[in-house]
């Protein structure tokens, strides 16, 4: 018999010290004020939903458990205040904050992938700070001589810039030395996918199956294959639209020059901003093996030609009239307009998105 309790002993214990086969979140919020109730948001379909709800202890204290199927993002919300963690079964976590705080600042331990959040918060957090600094020291010099403001804004954009490009450094490297966890995956996705379009392809290659069974890693790696159709490097997809004038339109006819397919539409104001920027480099550059093919995302013509004509676009227009949702359009993954993808003579994509002056500097030095 003492054998049998024996060994009914030594079971229990294997079994309390064994994987957990969920996790728990509590902590305190300090000064809800009448923001009582607590949600716990979880990840579906790439949206954060609610999944369980608690109120708050008399001393602001909450309690989730919960079990999960490997590890993934979760927020935990009171009024207008959510905090970011990862959390997989067997973590026991913690989470501490203010709802007054309006940064939203907050203390997390009891996991490895949220304390490397953590380690990660601290870092943009330092970042944070040194960015906001630079933002009142402009608008208190902008109070004090309102009629400077744009030599103000010369002066201080150098030193901004600057800190943003070591920020985004550090996020970077933070990812690539984080690739098999998603605290690495999490910083990745705070960088502009814009600027760095050839780094988040080049992450998404290295977290390939070594994150495996996270719906948004997996949709996230998706997104980069189809988006690597269109990166810098990769021949032009073809297609062929119909002009304003209703006439065919082939981007094969434009081979053997430079050519900018520019993404826009007559509602759209930074397009609008922009296009005396591709006037002036137009009527600079094209009569130098370079021209532009306008592919518009209007639905309604006339407000198309107008456009054209206000803005005086002098270069061939073509379009689907069906918003974001034209397959030449989705073929070249455009999220956002303007988007521009300059193509060379031989039907290579050699660069994206370039602007105003880096547009005319990169012709001046090709061409």
């Amino acid at each position: 018999m003492k054998k049998l309790y024996a060994l009914l002993f030594a079971a229990a214990a294997l079994a309390a010290c064994g994987p957990s086969d969920s996790f728990t979140i509590s902590g305190t919020f300090k000064n809800p004020g009448e923001n009582t109730k607590v949600f716990l948001y979880g990840l579906n379909n790439g949206q954060m939903i609610p999944v369980d709800s608690t109120v708050l202890s008399a001393g602001g204290e909450f309690k989730f458990e919960r079990k999960a199927t490997g590890a993934d993002f979760y927020r935990v919300g009171s009024g207008n205040s959510e905090y970011m963690l990862i959390a997989r079964n067997g973590d026991k976590i913690t989470l501490d904050a203010d709802l007054t705080d309006p940064q939203q600042n907050y203390k997390i331990e009891g996991g490895e992938e949220t304390d490397k959040l953590t380690e990660f918060n601290k870092l943009r957090g330092d970042f944070g700070k040194k960015l906001g600094a630079i933002q009142q020291r402009f608008e208190a010099e902008v109070s004090a001589n309102p009629a400077q403001r744009s030599a103000i804004y010369e002066k201080i954009q150098p030193e901004y810039n600057a800190i943003k490009s070591a920020a985004d450094a550090a996020t970077l490297k933070f990812a690539n030395d984080n690739k098999d966890n998603l605290a690495g995956f999490y910083a990745a996705n705070t960088l502009s996918p814009i600027e760095y379009e050839q780094e988040l392809i080049a992450f998404s290659d290295a977290i390939k199956g070594r994150v495996a069974g996270n719906a948004a890693v997996d949709k996230f790696v998706k997104q980069m294959a189809d988006l690597k159709t269109v990166s810098v490097g990769q021949l032009a997809p073809a297609f062929t639209l119909k002009s304003i004038d209703n006439k065919p339109v082939n981007l094969a006819d434009f081979k053997g020059k430079y050519v900018l397919i520019d993404f826009w539409a007559s509602w759209c104001q930074p397009c609008r901003q922009e296009n005396p920027n591709i006037v002036r480099v137009f009527k600079k550059y094209s009569t130098k093996n370079f021209t532009i093919l306008g592919v518009s995302l209007d639905t309604d013509p006339a407000a198309w030609k107008q456009a054209i004509a206000a803005d005086g676009l002098t270069w061939t227009h073509a379009g689907e009239l069906m918003d974001f949702n034209g397959p030449t359009v989705e073929k070249y993954r455009v999220q956002a307009i303007p988007t521009s993808f300059l193509v060379d003579p031989s039907g290579k994509i050699v660069a994206k998105n370039l602007r105003g002056d880096d547009l005319e500097a990169f012709l001046a030095k090709t061409l």
